[in-house]
């Protein structure tokens, strides 16, 4: 709920950054942070949730294995920063560019330290304490960030910034973690760490795998295309990052449920039907919102050309077919990972992201930005046709096709709705997202789209529901 709160103030306090830093120097950060993420989430070979499960399973656990694992996890990051540095060595990063790169990587290494830390609180219930820290880094970023921008920033400011604030937060949760738990001595044993390598490392891959998918984009576009281009697509991507927080806070609901109900296709179909309305409906009034009115998210870029400004809104919108596309069919993701067919999943990711490297290499450097939307708009189909036919064909779970009409239907009326008030009425922007909003309201309730009975009984189910920690 806290990332909730903060996520939409450092979407507005990101807008200002790059507003100010220009699109040459964001499109670089974004780059160099994006090969950053690529490498850091592999870093972590699964450290982090393997060890909430089994400290929460074992409460011994910690004692025994704690004393390698904390070393290793810090040797991991290590070979990380290096590998890192010879990975953007080898893309064309060289001098400034490098130590960025060297700055940038150790924040977020020291960042994922963190979270790997804080999940011996959750595995201990201390969900209210680690509700707090994992919005700590954000909050003093914010605070940094909001001090320095009247007096000037720079993309060096900006990164060392980033770096003082993971140091400070890295810091403060080991201290916390050793006050709370005690002083751990480190004392290498190669079984328990060939161990947890051989257990953890399968999951490591798979988290590459959807890492890399969501980030090559826009160190393909800096590196093929130009550090505007990659700018110019981060700017549009950031509202999208903030409205899939969305579908990522309500998923583990569903995630569980749907493992509750592993042999139960009766129960499943009954979640699934119930989920696809749940999960889609707020997303086909955001998307109907940007299709129209998405200009005015980029009412922050004062220092931005009007070409400028229409490339950024032109991806946005684009991105947001992929929003769509996600809002329909998330769910059908989600009930397979939570049965039998995580494998088969990965591989569909696999494909999706050799499709969209393959796509990037033949179109970026002509089309730039644009063709980056297009691409991950495409991969998106893609993917979800597959989880469509093999939740249908080999999890033998009926798809809502009737609904699935109906939600396309309701969102054609809305976007058809909507633009009859632009065409009829020359209205403030506001007034006319709240007329648009209420239709779809009235909308939803004609087409029997709004379940409130099946709402209140799911909540009500829920509430005795426990649910795992980090569930996807």
């Amino acid at each position: 709920m806290l990332n909730l709160l903060v996520k939409p103030g450092w979407v507005f306090v990101e807008n200002l950054v790059q507003n100010q830093l220009g699109h040459v120097a964001f499109g670089t950060f974004t780059a160099l942070s994006s090969l950053t993420i690529i490498l850091a989430t592999f870093s972590d070979v699964g450290l982090t949730h393997y060890t909430v499960k089994r400290v929460a399973a074992e409460p011994t656990y910690l004692a025994t294995y704690f004393p390698t694992i904390l070393p290793l996890r810090a040797s991991l990051n290590f070979l990380a920063l290096g590998a890192l540095l010879g990975l953007g060595w080898i893309v064309g990063y060289q001098g400034g560019q490098l130590t960025l790169l060297a700055i940038i990587g150790s924040a977020l290494l020291l960042t994922q330290y963190g979270q790997f830390l804080r999940g011996t609180l959750q595995a201990h219930q201390r969900f209210n304490t680690d509700a707090v820290l994992s919005v700590l880094e954000k909050v003093l970023l914010l605070g940094l960030v909001l001090a320095l921008l009247p007096s000037g920033l720079t993309l060096t400011g900006y990164v060392w910034m980033r770096f003082a604030a993971a140091a400070f937060a890295a810091v403060l949760l080991y201290g916390l973690m050793v006050r709370l738990f005690g002083r751990v001595r480190y004392r290498w044993h190669w079984g328990h760490a060939r161990m947890v390598l051989r257990e953890t490392l399968p999951f490591a891959l798979i988290t590459l795998l959807y890492g890399a998918n969501e980030r090559v984009d826009m160190v393909m576009l800096e590196r093929l295309a130009s550090p505007a281009e990659a700018s110019y697509y981060a700017g549009a991507y950031r509202w999208v990052d903030a409205v899939m927080m969305y579908v990522w806070t309500i998923m583990p609901l569903f995630f569980a449920r749907f493992a509750a109900a592993l042999n139960s296709r009766s129960e499943q179909r009954d979640l699934l039907w119930f989920g696809q309305r749940i999960v889609t409906l707020p997303l086909l009034l955001a998307c109907a919102f940007v299709l129209f009115r998405g200009e005015v998210l980029f009412w922050q870029f004062t220092h931005s050309t009007p070409a400028e400004l229409a490339r950024m809104t032109l991806c946005l919108k684009i991105l947001f077919l992929n929003v769509l596309v996600h809002g329909f069919f998330a769910i059908y993701s989600s009930l397979l990972n939570s049965t039998h067919y995580v494998k088969t999943v990965s591989w569909l990711v696999a494909l999706s992201l050799a499709l969209n490297v393959g796509l990037n290499l033949m179109l970026l450097p002509r089309f730039g930005a644009v063709a980056a939307a297009l691409n991950t708009l495409g991969c998106a189909v893609l993917v979800s046709g597959g989880y469509v036919w093999l939740v249908q064909n080999r999890a033998g779970v009926a798809v809502p096709w009737l609904l699935l009409g109906k939600l396309l239907g309701g969102f054609l009326l809305l976007c058809a709705g909507w633009y009859g008030l632009q065409q009829t009425l020359a209205l403030h922007w506001l007034l006319e997202s709240l007329l648009a909003t209420i239709g779809f309201g009235v909308l939803s309730v004609v087409l029997g789209l709004v379940p409130l009975a099946e709402l209140k009984s799911f909540l009500r189910l829920g509430a005795g529901a426990k649910l795992p920690p980090n569930a996807p």
